[in-house]
C-alpha cells in the first residue's frame, strides 16, 4: 500500500510527501497540522483530515499512527 500525504500551505502550495500514484492520499491544512495536541484520527473524524482510497486502509493506516509522524515531518519543513 502507498500512501501520499499533502499539507496544504496555501491555494496551489503543498506540502508532498509519498508517490503520486498512491494507493490511498491524505490531505490536511497546515493551520490544522500544526495545531497542538494535532491528532490524525479526530482530524478525520471532524473533517478536517481528507482522505482518498479504500475506506478500510485508510481506517488501519489511522489506526497505526504513521500518519501523525509524516505530516508533522512536512509541517517541520520550511
Amino acid at each position: 500500500m502507498k500512501v501520499q500525504y499533502k499539507v496544504v500551505v496555501a491555494k496551489k502550495d503543498e506540502r508532498v510527501d509519498g508517490p503520486d500514484d498512491a494507493d490511498i492520499v491524505i490531505t490536511v491544512p497546515i493551520v490544522d497540522a500544526a495545531a497542538d495536541g494535532f491528532d490524525p484520527v479526530v482530524a478525520f473524524m471532524r473533517g478536517k483530515l481528507k482522505a482518498a482510497g479504500d475506506s478500510g486502509e485508510i481506517l488501519d493506516l489511522l489506526k497505526s499512527g504513521a500518519p501523525a509522524n509524516a505530516i508533522a515531518a512536512l509541517v517541520a519543513t520550511a
